[in-house]
């Protein structure tokens, strides 16, 4: 009777064990899963923030600036059913609805001047967050948050604006090389810009207006490196004359 009690608890404690070690191994992957999912959250909400915060260098509009803040009140909702007791995000949240309850339907910036600034790195900067917002435009009008009109619209101006930022900095740096007498640079730096211009998907008038402009510069430097090449053949036949001129000259008696 003793040994049926011992084996019975002995099972007892072992199916306890066991039980105990599966529910602890589920709540890690609940945990891990949840960690993951903040962090993807996280990453989901810096990437937004830092395009609405740098709506100086990508000019935003209206639906954008408004689409782009409730991108982040959903973010932040779904944060804070993950950490339910961080005032912090409830605090945030908080701040991004008010905003979009007053927002104007005029609200927000359409320009299309851009200033290239002069480092290539902030360059390239402008580059990536616009592909980053194309990226957003579409992943948010999957979720059925933005019009498809909208979506058509502004990734057309998006591309746009791409294409006038790659454009206008081959332009800038082929000036300069111009400027300093660097033709061969110069050169390479407007071809790329009529590349870029050729391969456009559409030619509005920018398009036509700076491939014409491109070819009349690259047509300039053509005749120019012509001249500069007559003008080295030049100084090498006189070379080559003086060179003749001295060798062949009289010899002088001392």
């Amino acid at each position: 009777m003793v040994v049926t009690i011992i084996i019975v608890l002995v099972i007892a404690l072992v199916v306890f064990a066991v039980i105990t070690n599966a529910m602890q191994q589920h709540k890690d992957r609940l945990a891990t899963l949840k960690r993951a999912e903040f962090s993807k959250l996280r990453s989901m909400l810096e990437d937004t923030e830092e395009i609405l915060l740098n709506a100086a260098n990508v000019p935003l509009t209206p639906g954008i600036s408004q689409m782009l803040l409730k991108r982040i009140a959903y973010t932040l909702k779904a944060m804070v059913e993950l950490e339910p007791g961080s005032r912090d995000l409830k605090s945030r949240l908080a701040d991004t609805e008010k905003r979009l309850t007053e927002m104007a339907p005029g609200q927000g910036t359409s320009s299309e001047n851009i200033s290239l600034p002069d480092n290539d790195k902030q360059i390239i900067g402008m580059i990536q967050g616009i592909k980053k917002l194309r990226t957003i435009l579409r992943a948010e009008h999957a979720r059925g948050n933005i019009e498809t009109q909208l979506v058509v619209q502004e990734d057309r101006r998006l591309e746009n604006l791409q294409l006038r930022i790659n454009v206008e900095s081959q332009i800038k740096r082929g000036n300069q090389a111009r400027n300093g007498q660097m033709l061969g640079s110069a050169r390479q730096c407007y071809e790329k810009a009529l590349i870029t211009l050729s391969n456009a998907s559409h030619a509005d008038e920018y398009v036509v207006a700076k491939r014409n402009e491109m070819n009349s510069i690259l047509a300039e430097i053509a005749e120019e490196l012509k001249e500069g090449n007559l003008r080295d053949r030049q100084k090498k036949a006189e070379a080559e004359n003086n060179d003749l001129d001295v060798l062949f000259a009289p010899k002088r008696k001392w």
